[in-house]
C-alpha cells in the first residue's frame, strides 16, 4: 500500500512506530481495537471539530470515551464548538472519514489529546487510511503534534 502523509510526518521526525493493517469493513474504534487485539481505552480516534471563528481543531480521544464539546470550547476560549461535517473533516485533514489521522493533515490545526493518552506506554491511532493503525508512544504523539493534553471527555 502507499505511504500516508501521517507516515511521512512520523518518519520526518524520526519517531519509532509500528504500522498495522486490519480489515476495515466494519467502522469504529471498537472494531479496530478488537481486530488488532488492543484495549479500547488505548485505541484512539481522531475527531475534527469546528469553532465559531471558522477554524478547526483536532481532538484525539480514547475509543471508550466521548468528546465534550463544552469542555473543548472552554479550553480553546471559544463560545462553542461543533463536530465537523464529513466534508469539512475531509477538506481540513486530507483524509477520508474513518481514516483520519492527526499526523500529516492537509491544513495545520491545533491538536488536543485526551489526558488518559499519557497513561499508556503505547497507543493505537489511525495512520491516515481506513484499516491502518499506528502503534506509537503517547509522548511522541504529543511532541510531533505539539499537542495540548487536557480533560476533554464528556
Amino acid at each position: 500500500m502507499s505511504v500516508t502523509q501521517g507516515e511521512r510526518q512520523l518518519k520526518k521526525h524520526k519517531v519509532p512506530f509500528k504500522a498495522l493493517e486490519y480489515d476495515c469493513r466494519v467502522k469504529g474504534a471498537e472494531y479496530a481495537a478488537e481486530a488488532l487485539g488492543r484495549p479500547l481505552e488505548a485505541t484512539f480516534k481522531t475527531l475534527i471539530v469546528a469553532l465559531p471563528d471558522k477554524s478547526f481543531v483536532v481532538c484525539v480521544m480514547p475509543g471508550d470515551r466521548e468528546l465534550s464539546l463544552k469542555k473543548l470550547a472552554r479550553i480553546t476560549g471559544a463560545k462553542s464548538a461543533r463536530m465537523s461535517t464529513p466534508e469539512e473533516a475531509q477538506k481540513q485533514s486530507g483524509y477520508l472519514v474513518g481514516g483520519i489521522s492527526p499526523f500529516g493533515t492537509k491544513k495545520r490545526m491545533e491538536v488536543y489529546l485526551h489526558e488518559t493518552i499519557m497513561d499508556f506506554e503505547t497507543i493505537g491511532i489511525n495512520g491516515g487510511r481506513r484499516g491502518l493503525m499506528f502503534l506509537i508512544s503517547p509522548s511522541d504523539v504529543k511532541m510531533v503534534l505539539n499537542a495540548t493534553v487536557a480533560d476533554i471527555a464528556a
